[in-house]
């Protein structure tokens, strides 16, 4: 099992993305910890994994909060005895280009996708250092590296700003042993993606048309990339980026 002996945390793991990292991880002998909050859909996951024999944790968490974090990794040493594995998972997004775009909206993505990385990340850092070190991987986006007309201009900003940030505490923390990478899907048929795609067909039309490979990822495809990331075959990269995207942003 290529995570046998690791302790990890992933943030917003109730669902999605998350979700899949969460199962992946489990299946790969990690203790995984998880942090959500959708905290029914969260408390369901975990009684699901807990039954198969898991070592499974979940703990509310709002990813804003520097304090909610520090409770939710303190929980998470406690209850397993270390970290050795951040997956900063959480984002949110919305609609609208610049004119349309409210202060307020702007702050609220940029607290969710950008401020709560940052946090995680000092959080989870001297954790790490007590044992060694570790890997951070921090879930960025496609549109974190390609601008497009179709997409939310906080959205992309944000993502674009998590793949700088990741490479900036892969340098600052190296000498520490802890890696620092970021994972950039594309359109994934996630069930949130799926619902508005069953409500604007003409939208997964032009997400399909841009893959070159011509559909959807898979939740899977993308945490099978965070996987290699966090584990130890992965001992030689930092600083980097890791696009699973279907070759979006080759074209």
């Amino acid at each position: 099992m290529r995570l046998q002996g690791k302790v990890a945390f992933i943030s917003g793991g109730a669902r999605g993305l998350g979700e899949a990292d969460v199962r992946r991880f489990v299946q790969e002998g990690a203790c995984v910890a998880f942090g959500d909050i959708l905290e029914e859909a969260g408390r369901a996951l975990e009684s699901e994994l807990r039954g198969t024999g898991a070592q499974i944790l979940f703990t509310p968490l709002d990813v804003t909060s520097e304090k909610q974090w520090e409770k939710a990794l303190q929980a998470t040493v406690t209850e397993f005895g270390r970290l050795d594995i951040l997956v900063n998972n959480a984002a949110t997004g919305g609609p609208g280009g610049i004119e349309t775009t409210t202060r307020t909206f702007w702050d609220r993505i940029m607290a969710v996708n950008l401020t709560g990385v940052f946090l995680g990340t000092k959080v989870a850092i001297p954790l790490m250092r007590e044992t060694g070190g570790g890997s951070i991987v921090n879930i960025s986006s496609q549109m974190g590296i390609a601008a497009s007309t179709n997409s939310n201009v906080v959205y992309q900003t944000s993502k674009g700003a998590v793949r700088m940030f990741s490479k900036t505490a892969a340098i600052q923390h190296a000498d520490d042993n802890i890696r620092v990478n970021s994972v950039h899907p594309g359109p994934i048929a996630t069930e949130k993606m799926l619902a508005g795609i069953s409500e604007n067909p003409d939208q997964g039309h032009y997400l399909v048309d841009r893959v070159p490979i011509g559909r959807l990822g898979t939740p899977e495809e993308v945490a099978n990339g965070v996987l290699f990331l966090a584990s130890d075959e992965s001992s030689f990269i930092t600083g980097t980026e890791l696009l699973i995207d279907g070759g979006w942003v080759a074209q």
